[in-house]
């Protein structure tokens, strides 16, 4: 159902990567942008990029007339739909759509969706790479990194994109061949009213769903299993704990594929990846791409060479007998929970950042059980220390650079320091792949010795 837009009065608002990547795609269309945001100029980068477009720049606040007077707002997923502007916009009944929304009416080739609290990028580059291994055009991108818009620059087999709950709040039509709903945990209730909006907001993925379409389900989540009754679409499932369904499920060391009278075996042992929680991607990604006809030897190979992405409990360097481990995006309570599980026992912990409204209070078995050391940063630091007091070691670190000083002197030979904030990058970095790096280079600088004071 492709749009229009020549002549379209469009405010897009938010002015990051997917905002511009919608201007452009907007404006070469034919249409009259107009691209808001609270920020200043010299606070945004890659601006310069849209300098040969006729785009109207409403930079360092948001000029309401614009809202009240278009014929529709483009919405960036940073943007909460209760600001200003865009209560303005709905009450003058313009209509307001997703970067998703927008781009999914342009594109006619199966789309799978990735979404849950945990594991999406992860899943999402997994399913990239066994589909290219197959020899299809794919497009990965959406919330991982690029803009599903630039998905409409060139032709593609299959598309593969990742979904925050943000991006599905402002989808209308969106209709994918294949859903995958990995998990969910508590996260983002900074932004939502209670833990139930954000867990209705991840099943707007399967929202225009029937049963000729794939929901593929972790059968070991009690909150996806719950919420599965209202998904119309065929459900496949996966099971990392050994409950017999209908998809795959793992048994020891292998895993069993089941569906429609096709039985196949995978062996656990060739996989690169580590952690349980990377067990569960993977199955996931495998399920989606059986049932797109890919050869379970040929998507197997794929999965079992990926090495794992940057900033997802990514071995930066082994030190005096220390394995240093950057997990920074571990944005939420959920994700270091799955990260701590791997660990053995005696690891430091950094963690903090800016707080997403949650309990820290489901980090306390597994600090027990594995950290001897909790270094906390941030804003939410003292939140964090009043939570878990009691569990391990606790100090307070006034940036990441004393708190990597501080693990690298306290941390005895054998063990590992492990940096998962639990909270996001905001207080003190621009994204969580900034911080990411901070972490990696302070490592890479540590000296072979050193005496914390």
């Amino acid at each position: 159902m492709k749009q229009d837009f020549f002549n379209t009065r469009v405010v897009v608002i938010g002015a990051g990567l997917s905002g511009q990547a919608l201007v452009r795609f907007l404006a070469e269309r034919g249409a009259m942008v107009a691209l808001s945001d609270q920020r200043r100029h010299d606070q945004l980068a890659g601006l310069e990029t849209l300098q040969d477009l006729p785009v109207r720049l409403d930079l360092g606040g948001h000029d309401l007339s614009l809202f009240e007077q278009a014929d529709l707002v483009a919405v960036s997923p940073g943007v909460p739909l209760t600001c200003p502007p865009l209560q303005r916009a709905a009450s003058c009944n313009i209509p307001l759509l997703g970067e998703v929304e927008i781009a999914a009416r342009e594109i006619d080739v199966p789309i799978i969706g990735v979404t849950g609290t945990n594991g999406k990028s992860t899943t999402t580059s997994l399913l990239g790479e066994i589909l290219q291994a197959w020899g299809q055009r794919t497009f990965v991108g959406g919330n991982l990194g690029t803009p599903l818009v630039q998905a409409c620059r060139d032709d593609y087999d299959r598309v593969v994109v990742e979904l925050s709950s943000f991006q599905l709040e402002t989808i209308d039509h969106f209709h994918p061949a294949i859903g995958l709903l990995l998990n969910l945990s508590p996260d983002h209730l900074d932004r939502y009213a209670d833990l139930e909006s954000y867990y209705r907001a991840k099943l707007r993925l399967f929202k225009n769903m029937t049963v000729a379409d794939f929901a593929v389900l972790n059968a070991d989540d009690p909150e996806v299993c719950r919420l599965a009754e209202d998904i119309a679409a065929t459900k496949v499932w996966f099971s990392a704990r050994g409950r017999m369904v209908d998809g795959m499920v793992r048994l020891g060391e292998r895993l069993v594929w089941n569906w429609q009278g096709a039985s196949v075996e995978l062996p656990l042992q060739p996989l690169q990846l580590s952690g349980e929680h990377n067990i569960e991607n993977a199955m996931a990604a495998m399920v989606a791409a059986l049932l797109q006809g890919c050869p379970a030897e040929v998507a197997w190979q794929a999965v079992c060479a990926f090495p794992g992405l940057e900033h997802r409990m990514q071995l930066v360097r082994t030190l005096n007998g220390v394995r240093w481990i950057n997990d920074s995006k571990g944005t939420n309570v959920g994700s270091v929970v799955k990260s701590l599980a791997g660990l053995q026992p005696g690891a430091t912990l950094i963690a903090g950042g800016k707080d997403k409204g949650g309990s820290y209070a489901p980090l306390r078995p597994l600090l027990e059980a594995k950290i001897k050391h909790l270094i906390l940063i941030g804003e939410a630091a003292r939140k964090m220390a009043e939570e878990l007091v009691g569990t391990c070691t606790i100090r307070m670190a006034a940036d990441l650079p004393t708190a990597v000083r501080m693990a690298h002197v306290l941390t005895e030979p054998g063990h590992e320091v492990l940096l998962s904030p639990a909270c996001s990058s905001y207080d003190m970095f621009h994204s969580y792949e900034e911080r990411g790096h901070e972490f990696a280079r302070l490592v890479c600088q540590l000296p072979e010795t050193e005496t914390f004071s």
